[in-house]
């Protein structure tokens, strides 16, 4: 299982510069789980500069992979996480729920740099 975070799905959308790196990952949606606060972080970015039109056909492709809501024993790993690492809370529930769906997470955040589970791709690659 794989969890690509947010600044993936917007690289793979856009065409970015990390765009063929996350691809692979990306075209595999039913090894894709999607937290939904990558859905809701999608959703405004896109939303805001690309339209309405193309957040909703971002979040509707994310629907055909698993799909994680935040309960109770993902918000408190996040906290920890959060903790243990100086994450924010949209990243910590991203890591939490990666590690509760023991999936690797791939990013290029460099928040996520050197963690456990974590597939990171230094944006001065690109």
């Amino acid at each position: 299982m794989t969890l690509v975070d947010t600044c993936g799905w917007i690289e793979w959308l856009a065409d970015g510069a990390l765009a063929d790196r996350f691809q692979p990952y990306l075209e595999e949606t039913e090894a894709l789980v999607v937290p939904t606060v990558v859905q809701y972080e999608l959703y405004k970015w896109l939303e805001r500069n690309r339209g309405e039109e193309a957040a909703m056909k971002a979040v509707a492709r994310t629907t055909r992979s698993r799909v994680v809501d935040l309960d109770t024993s993902t918000a408190l790993l996040a906290a920890e996480l959060s903790r243990d690492h100086g994450l924010s809370f949209a990243d910590a529930v991203i890591y939490a729920s990666a590690r509760r769906q023991e999936a690797d997470l791939v990013t290029s955040d460099d928040h996520f740099e050197g963690l456990p589970g974590v597939t990171y791709f230094p944006k001065k690659e690109a």
